[in-house]
């Protein structure tokens, strides 16, 4: 497809805009309404004949909702489920929704196509056996940058303590800014150490004269538009954005970084379950999850469905690391309220200093 920018998948759209043409936002009403599925996902995160090929091959409708945040998402369950039948939280908090009881049990032998995922996938850490969550594409946080300004990067110095580039420089208001620092510093990003989670936020914050400004998920955009030369971000964001304009780059540091997956999930109190499986069955037909792999420039966990993306795409290291770069990176753990707590405070010191 010609390259089209895309807002990246974990921003919202200010002003409302969709996801694509092909798919309408609907409001939340009469969402148990009997042959409607309704689905909670992030921005731009669906390729443009995914809902309607799905509408086309079930015969339901879909009504589909944008999230900003894991935050947004977490606070509107925890409120009581508004109707959703599908949800797609980051790996962290789909294991913070199952402790909290908001997620309902997958039932496996309704989603024939689960075969089609590859074995690593299928136990992980944060959800044993997959009871609550199925992978649905997965990433790493690196560092994007233009590369007829900046020589490729090889630490996260290059953001924190490097000169060279001050005033040029965008961070992300999420924790994986305080994540980067962590790694940065020696420290795993699933530390439950408070004097090293501070040390992280100091790093930040001694960063911050000459960080141009902490973005919202938004490095891309400013990637772009030549406003900074580096960004923290996540990598299909940036590639995005390199489809457009060949002078940009993306990069993983020597220190390491957080790797993140999301997922698909049927929350508690789910109106139409059925469907909710139907459709996660649908994502994982091969041809359905690599349409969408190309568009959104992820990583896929369907082994059935990398067969049929680009070779290129499977060989590109910004998407696919190789197992040098997955060896230093780490998954983020839901630790608890009381460790998550230390995370968010760190970040809001950071913001406010």
């Amino acid at each position: 497809m010609p390259p089209v920018h895309r807002l990246s998948r974990r921003s919202a759209i200010a002003q409302g805009a969709g996801l694509a043409a092909a798919v309408t936002v609907l409001p939340r009403t009469s969402r148990a309404q009997e042959g409607v599925l309704n689905i909670f996902n992030w921005d731009t995160y669906v390729a443009p004949d995914t809902i309607p090929g799905f509408e086309a091959a079930s015969g339901l409708r879909v009504r589909y909702d944008l999230f900003a945040s894991n935050d947004e998402l977490f606070a509107k369950l925890r409120a009581g489920n508004p109707g959703y039948d599908v949800i797609f939280p980051s790996n962290n908090y789909a294991a913070r929704l199952a402790e909290a009881g908001l997620l309902e049990p997958l039932d496996h032998g309704r989603i024939a196509n689960i075969t089609n995922l590859e074995a690593e996938f299928m136990e992980v850490e944060f959800d044993p056996g997959r009871r609550f969550s199925l992978p649905y594409f997965w990433g790493t946080v690196g560092i994007g940058y233009r590369q007829s300004r900046v020589e490729r990067p090889t630490s996260w110095a290059a953001l924190f303590t490097d000169e060279t580039h001050a005033g040029r420089i965008s961070l992300l208001t999420e924790t994986d800014s305080l994540y980067a620092a962590l790694r940065y510093l020696g420290f795993s990003i699933n530390t439950g150490d408070p004097a090293e989670i501070d040390a992280a936020a100091d790093l930040l914050i001694a960063a911050k004269p000459r960080i141009r400004t902490f973005a919202p998920d938004t490095g891309q955009d400013l990637l772009i538009a030549g406003e900074v030369d580096l960004c923290l971000e996540y990598n299909g964001d940036i590639l995005q954005v390199m489809d457009e304009d060949d002078d940009l780059g993306y990069v993983v540091p020597e220190e390491g970084t957080g790797r993140w997956e999301d997922t698909m999930c049927i929350p508690v109190g789910a109106p139409n379950p059925e469907a909710a499986h139907a459709f996660i069955d649908y994502i994982y037909q091969p041809e359905v999850h690599a349409a969408i792999a190309e568009y959104i420039r992820y990583a896929l966990p369907n082994r059935a469905a990398k067969a049929l993306i680009p070779e290129a795409d499977l060989l590109n290291e910004a998407i696919y690391p190789p197992p040098e770069v997955m060896a230093r990176s780490e998954i983020a753990r839901y630790m608890g309220t009381e460790i998550e707590s230390l995370y968010q405070a760190a970040m809001t010191r950071v913001l406010a200093a």
